[in-house]
C-alpha cells in the first residue's frame, strides 16, 4: 500500500544538499543506459564506478525495495556524499562497497544485473574487471555499460593540431592519438574482451550529444572540463609551450564563437549490453 502521508519538505537542508547535482556529462550516458536494462522485482544489481550516485540511486528506486543494489567505487569522498543522498531520498535497498572492479567483493554467481556509466572505461585493468563481472554474475545476467568513443571532442583536437603546427611545437608525432587511445578503446576491442571474459549476445547502441559553450574562455573555465579533460590535453604539449598553446586555443575558440555564435564539442558514445553465458 502506498504511503500517502509521505512528503518531502522542499526546505529541508538535507534534501537540498543532495538534490539536482547530477553532472551534465553523466546524464546522457546514464539515461541511455537505463533504457537498456530490464527491471524485475527481486533483482540483485551492481553499479561499477557509482561515484556520487548516478545511475545507482535511480536504479535502486526503479527496482524497488524488493531488490538490492550494490555500489562499487574506490572514491571515498564520493561515497560519503552518496550516503547523504541515500538518507535524504529514503533509499534503503543499497549497499556501498569501497573497492575496485578488478577485485569485486561479492560472491560468485550472485548478481542479476551489472551496470557501469563511464566506469569500466576508466579502470586499471579492463580484462580482469570483465572477468570479475562475469564471476559475480548469475548465468544469463546482463552487463550494460557506457563509454565515449574515439571521436569525442574531435573539434578540440583538430584545433589543437592546428595550433601545434602553426607554432612549430616539437610535440611527439602521435602524442594526440596516444592520449585519445589511452582513454577510449575502439568498440571492437570491447567486444573482444567481453567474448574472452565469457559474455555473449553482445549488442551495441550508438548515440551522441554536444557540449556547447558561449566562448573559448567559458570552455576552459568549465569545472568538468578542467577536472576531467584539461590534464590529458596538456599532456600532449611540452611544458615550455603549454601556456602559449592554450592561450592561443582560447583565443581561437573565442574568435570562432564571435563569428559562429558558440563553441561546440561533439561527444559520440556507445552503450554495450552483453549476457553471461
Amino acid at each position: 500500500m502506498v504511503n500517502l502521508q509521505l512528503h518531502y519538505d522542499i526546505n529541508n537542508p538535507e534534501l537540498l544538499s543532495a538534490f539536482d547535482e547530477l553532472p551534465f556529462w553523466s546524464a546522457p550516458f546514464g539515461l541511455k543506459l537505463l533504457d537498456q536494462v530490464t527491471l524485475k522485482p527481486g533483482m540483485k544489481a551492481l553499479d561499477i564506478g557509482c561515484g556520487t550516485g548516478f545511475p545507482l540511486t535511480e536504479l535502486a528506486m526503479r527496482l524497488g525495495p524488493a531488490s538490492h543494489v550494490y555500489g562499487l567505487d574506490p572514491w571515498t569522498a564520493a561515497q560519503n556524499r552518496l550516503i547523504k543522498k541515500l538518507v535524504a531520498y529514503g533509499i534503503q535497498n543499497v549497499t556501498l562497497l569501497n573497492g575496485v572492479s578488478e577485485s569485486i567483493p561479492l560472491i560468485d554467481n550472485s548478481i542479476d544485473l551489472i551496470v557501469s556509466n563511464n566506469g569500466l572505461n576508466n579502470v586499471t585493468d579492463l580484462e580482469l574487471s570483465l572477468k570479475e563481472c562475469n564471476r559475480v554474475s548469475k548465468p544469463g545476467a546482463k552487463l550494460v555499460f557506457t563509454f565515449n568513443l574515439e571521436a569525442s571532442m574531435a573539434e578540440f583536437y583538430s584545433a589543437l593540431k592546428l595550433v601545434l603546427h602553426d607554432f612549430s611545437v616539437p610535440a611527439e608525432p602521435d602524442a594526440i592519438q596516444k592520449q585519445i587511445a589511452s582513454k577510449r578503446l575502439p568498440v571492437s576491442e570491447y567486444k573482444r574482451l567481453l567474448s574472452s571474459a565469457g559474455y555473449t549476445n553482445i549488442q551495441v547502441t550508438y548515440d551522441r550529444f554536444q557540449y556547447r559553450f558561449a566562448s573559448g574562455t567559458a570552455l576552459f573555465s568549465h569545472y568538468f572540463i578542467r577536472m576531467a579533460f584539461l590534464e590529458g590535453w596538456m599532456s600532449v604539449v611540452p611544458d615550455s609551450y603549454r601556456q602559449q598553446v592554450f592561450n592561443e586555443l582560447e583565443n581561437r575558440f573565442n574568435r570562432m564563437a564571435e563569428s559562429g555564435g558558440e563553441v561546440t564539442l561533439t561527444i559520440p558514445y556507445a552503450v554495450i549490453s552483453a549476457e553471461k553465458e
